[in-house]
């Protein structure tokens, strides 16, 4: 299965597949997606209303990477279940840590 993420020069690219109104923010492991991928899942305790889910992804994703809310960004997907977070950093860096993060 391949990683939920991908590296480049500037930092990475991580697929979240994300479920709001849980009891608590955490991590669900490694999900399959459809197209072969695979996506880091997150339940959210934020509901899908006025941004709030999205806001509590880049904090929870910044808090679970121990860098700053800044580094972290949706770059696609806002409105859907499956999203596409940019971060921003050392890609030797962050790569150890999103191994790290996806194996549980």
């Amino acid at each position: 299965m391949p990683p939920p993420f991908t590296l480049d020069a500037d930092g990475a690219t991580l697929t979240v597949r994300v479920t709001p109104k849980a009891s608590r923010s955490a991590l669900a492991g490694v999900v399959p997606l459809g197209n072969g991928s695979t996506a880091l899942a997150l339940r959210i305790a934020a509901p899908p209303v006025d941004g709030a889910a999205n806001a509590e992804v880049v904090r929870f994703v910044a808090k679970q990477l121990g860098i700053a809310k800044g580094k972290v960004t949706i770059v696609k997907g806002e409105t859907a279940r499956v999203k596409q977070v940019r971060i921003t950093g050392d890609p030797a860096v962050l790569a150890a840590t999103l191994q790290a993060l996806a194996a549980g």
